[in-house]
Formats: C-alpha cells, sequence, structure tokens
C-alpha cells in the first residue's frame, strides 16, 4: 500500500453527506472505498468501484478531478483535498490485474454495440454479465475509442485499454475490428440475423471545421487525427495549435513529446475562458508549451498562420470578445493542428431509415437512450457531443437497463 495514499485515507473526514460522492457523475461511494482502504480490503473496494463504474481505473485518471471529487471536497476549503482519485487508480488497476470474470451463461437475447468507446464498453459489460449474447463492431483495429486513439498514451497507457478488452472477452463478449456498419453492414442486416437490439455509440470522430482560409493545406492537421498516431506525422520545429479544450492541451503536449521544440497554444481569450482543466493548462506549462492568447486566426499559410488580435470587453455585465481591427500580425510555424472539437460522422444515419439526428448531426434520443427506431439505442458523444468519459459512462449505465426492459418487453 502506498505510504502517502494511506496517510490521505486517514486524513478524509469520511463526511455522513459526502460532497465528493455528490459530485461525481457517477456517484462513486468514496466515504465507503476509502474507509476499505483504510482496512487493507483492497480487493473488496476494487469490486464495488467496477460495479459501479467499469471504467473506474480510466476515469481515476482522465477525469477532471477538480471540478468533481478533489473540488468539492471539505478538506480542500482550508487546504489540500484529499486525493482519492489517486488511491482510485491504484486499486483499480489492483484489481483489473488480479480478477479472473467467470463467463456466465449466455441465454439471452443478442445485442450488437456499434463502437467500442466508454459507452459501447459499459453497455457490453453490464449486459455480458446479465446474460446477454453481445458483439461490439469496432471501426479501428482494438476497441477503445477516445480512450486509445484521443487520449494520449503518456496520460493513458494503451496496456490499460487491452486489459479491458481481456475482462470482456473473459465473459464472452465477442469483438468484431475494422468494421464500420453501414457501408457494408446495415443496421438492418443486424436485425435480420436476429440481433434484439443494437446501440450506437460510435463518438464524435469528424473534426470541426475553423472555416478560414488555407485550412486545407498539406501542413495543417485536425487535432482528433494526430492523436490517433501522432509518431506518423512530421511537423517540423514549430507547431501551433488553435484551440483552448484538452484536446488542444494534449496535441500540443504530444507535440512537444515528438519532437517540436516550440509549441503555441492560440486563443482568442483568456486563460480563465479556456475550457481545458486548470491542472491540464499547468502540465502543458511544464512542458514548456507557449501560449498566445488574444489572438483569432484569420488565415493559415504555409509558413505561419495570420491572426487579429482581441480583447475582452462587458457587455450587459457579461464579458465578451472583441476583434481590434487592423491589429493583424503572422505567427511563424512549420505546422498547425486544429483542435476546436468534433462531430459525428454520418455513415449509419445515411444508410438507414427512421434514424433521425439533430442540426449537429447527433443522434436523437430520450432521457433513456430510446432513438427515433425501434429496437435502436445510442448514448455518449454521439448523442451529447464531446463529454467527459464518466458522463459517457454514468448514462450508459441507465441506457443498458432501458435495452434489457426492451428487451423483455419484446420477446
Amino acid at each position: 500500500m502506498n505510504l502517502f495514499l494511506n496517510e490521505e485515507a486517514n486524513r478524509c473526514l469520511l463526511c455522513k453527506k459526502p460532497r465528493c460522492k455528490e459530485f461525481c457523475p457517477i456517484s462513486t461511494p468514496i466515504p465507503e472505498i476509502i474507509e476499505l482502504y483504510r482496512e487493507g480490503k483492497l480487493n473488496e473496494a476494487g469490486e464495488i468501484l467496477f460495479q459501479n463504474n467499469p471504467l473506474s481505473a480510466v476515469c481515476a485518471i482522465v477525469c477532471p478531478h477538480e471540478d468533481q471529487c478533489a473540488g468539492h471536497c471539505i478538506r480542500g476549503i482550508k487546504g489540500e483535498p484529499i486525493h482519492f482519485y489517486e488511491m482510485e487508480e491504484e486499486i483499480s488497476k489492483d484489481y483489473l490485474n488480479n480478477v479472473k470474470f467467470e463467463k456466465p451463461v449466455a441465454n439471452r437475447d443478442r445485442i450488437a454495440i456499434i463502437g467500442g468507446g466508454p459507452a459501447g464498453i459499459t453497455i457490453a459489460f453490464t449486459l455480458a454479465k446479465r446474460g446477454f449474447k453481445v458483439t461490439i463492431f469496432e471501426a479501428h483495429e482494438k476497441i477503445g475509442g477516445v480512450l486509445r486513439y484521443g487520449i494520449p498514451e503518456y496520460r493513458l497507457p494503451n496496456t490499460m485499454v487491452d486489459k479491458i478488452a481481456e475482462k470482456l472477452q473473459e465473459l464472452g463478449v465477442q469483438i468484431r475490428p475494422n468494421i464500420m456498419i453501414g457501408p457494408v453492414i446495415t443496421l438492418d442486416r443486424l436485425f435480420e440475423d436476429g440481433y434484439k437490439s443494437v446501440f450506437i455509440g460510435t463518438g464524435v470522430w469528424n473534426a470541426k471545421k475553423l472555416n478560414i482560409k488555407g485550412e486545407t493545406l498539406g501542413n495543417v492537421h485536425y487535432a482528433i487525427d494526430y492523436l490517433k498516431a501522432p509518431n506518423v506525422y512530421n511537423l517540423g520545429d514549430t507547431v501551433c495549435v488553435i484551440g483552448a479544450g484538452n484536446v488542444a492541451m494534449d496535441a500540443a503536449r504530444t507535440a512537444k513529446r515528438n519532437g517540436a521544440k516550440n509549441v503555441y497554444v492560440v486563443y482568442r481569450k483568456h486563460f480563465d475562458q479556456m475550457t481545458a482543466t486548470k491542472k491540464e493548462i499547468e502540465e502543458a506549462k511544464e512542458d514548456n508549451v507557449e501560449f498566445k492568447l488574444f489572438r483569432a486566426p484569420v488565415e493559415i499559410l504555409e509558413d505561419g498562420i495570420k491572426v487579429v488580435k482581441t480583447e475582452n470587453i462587458e457587455v450587459d455585465g457579461r464579458i465578451q470578445t472583441k476583434t481590434l481591427d487592423g491589429q493583424e500580425e503572422i505567427i511563424p510555424c512549420d505546422s498547425t493542428i486544429i483542435a476546436v472539437s468534433q462531430e459525428p460522422r454520418s455513415v449509419i444515419v445515411s444508410s438507414t431509415t427512421r434514424l433521425e439526428t439533430n442540426k449537429w448531426g447527433l443522434v436523437i434520443t430520450d432521457e433513456e437512450g430510446h432513438t427515433t427506431r425501434e429496437g435502436v439505442f445510442a448514448s455518449g458523444d454521439v448523442v451529447t457531443g464531446a463529454k467527459t468519459v464518466v458522463q459517457a459512462v454514468a448514462h450508459a449505465k441507465h441506457v443498458a437497463d432501458a435495452m434489457e426492459r426492451y428487451c423483455e418487453e419484446n420477446k
């Protein structure tokens, strides 16, 4: 047991109304886990964590803790909050490495899961353990979705995602890699082959465009594509990253780790208005990423980006960003990475009927994940747009319950 974490566990007040649990999107029973940690009952704690959140080991690493458990810890009001997420990481890793799941009797309906990201993995674990025959159809060569292809290796090792895939297979989940539903296999065909219900969890893999001149040049890349395989890109010595979210920070830090000497994050507002967590921003600074703030890109060039300076102004009590006319400059760089969010692909929607999307291309569902087509459910980023891993897992648990009810009601 880690000595520091043991001291952290003893420092916890075990609040009767734990704010840490209240502000956790998946209601992790944090005081209960810390009490078990104190008693050295790590396996019992690991089982509880896994039952509550099959991706507990991942969320311990990638969650924005400053906005959730740590950010609402009573200890953190006048001092340092309890580092529960570090305990969770140790407990959950040990549990995954040591547990051996017994394959349940698969005597219930056949379920198709399209997309092996956080939501799809959660649905697969939940329904496979309940005796459903589950198949994951994955467009990439391995499952994981954003966990494998969107979060850098230095933050979340792929070995952990491999371990999760191994546990799914222990439960009898079948995985079909390198298959995109729509072009060859359609939703109609899945139902014809005996799948009782289908889950769509394909995420958001199309980059959003800036819609400025120069976006198609050869030295311009999208962060969502770059992070899939950064080692195949030759970015040069100086890189500009346009964006201010966690994906932008990941792209900037990855570029640094892959040989770029100078990396600039270009953003039209201030640090306080960035969507990236404070931790991600600070870690980017520690990696010597530089920030070019109050600069809005207007054109991408072969040897840099043209920006116009901006400033914050107050309008009716709200802060707005104003462009300063005539104040343009060139930021020299060899490559530009665009990281301004993502949107879903339309492959499944365009190849089927009765599956409706909204104006952003996101699949329309009710609160339980029912789409506009009977028997088809959806959850995760393909429904909400890019959100956190733990939010995807939390909602997917409810959708799994709804899918089970649907199968029982439609025998």
